[in-house]
């Protein structure tokens, strides 16, 4: 018998043909995928990037529920045009505490990699209200009830402890403090000293950590949490100092 016929026969059996499919198929991911989990260096470790702030988490929790990563990626490619339309490519260190992460593949709206401290609050504000205002040929949904969706992060520290659980550093001073970083970040005059000291630049050698009244108004609302989300994207690392590694 050939190995044509053999292989016919393979072909014939839906069957057969499914089972080895997938045999081949699960070998190949795991050679490729399980040497990941034990290489030390599979992500790089870069100055500066740090778990997202309590409020930071919340924006992006929202983020994730209201379906922005469907029309907006965040991950930019090394290839040119995207280099000099969004700025330095993506490295996997900046997305090492993202669970999950928002890399994505369609791009309805632009990449928002790099979006972090581009624009101001007022033009995120006025943007996510009424897209259109600022971007008349967009087709982005308006989020003006966040105006009006108060938040206080009662289950913040929860969500902290279970990110915890999968590999994010935070520490249980960070996880005590959590509804206190969460309201005193949208407040200009609140002492941020604690702040500070768990997220900015004594922590993480690059920058504190943006505090604003994100929307403007007295309450905390969901529109604070999804700004200041959404003003952190691409700012931990500094490129003006970063410097790869040579042997990766």
């Amino acid at each position: 018998m050939s190995f044509l016929d053999k292989h016919k026969k393979i072909e014939t059996h839906a069957t057969l043909l499914l089972v080895l499919s997938l045999l081949v198929v699960s070998i190949g991911g795991i050679v490729e995928i399980a040497p990941l989990f034990y290489i030390q260096n599979t992500i790089e470790k870069v100055e500066g990037v740090r778990p997202y702030t309590p409020l930071e988490l919340a924006g992006r929790d929202i983020y994730i529920r209201e379906g922005c990563y469907v029309c907006h990626s965040q991950m930019i490619r090394p290839m040119r045009d995207e280099v000099e339309r969004y700025g330095h490519y993506s490295l996997a260190a900046e997305s090492m505490y993202d669970h999950p992460f928002q890399w994505g593949s369609k791009r309805t709206g632009p990449d928002l990699a790099r979006v972090g401290l581009k624009y101001s609050d007022a033009w995120h504000v006025d943007h996510l209200i009424n897209p259109e205002a600022v971007v008349p040929e967009s087709v982005m949904p308006k989020y003006s009830f966040m105006m009006n969706n108060e938040i206080d992060g009662r289950y913040i520290a929860d969500e902290m402890k279970t990110h915890r659980m999968v590999g994010v550093p935070y520490t249980d001073d960070m996880i005590a403090a959590a509804v206190e970083d969460f309201k005193a970040q949208a407040d200009p005059n609140a002492d941020t000293t604690g702040l500070q000291s768990r997220y900015g630049k004594e922590a993480f050698k690059h920058l504190d950590v943006n505090v604003a009244n994100f929307d403007g108004q007295p309450q905390l609302t969901e529109m604070d949490a999804l700004i200041a989300y959404l003003q952190v994207l691409g700012t931990m690392v500094d490129f003006s100092t970063y410097i790869p590694d040579p042997t990766r």
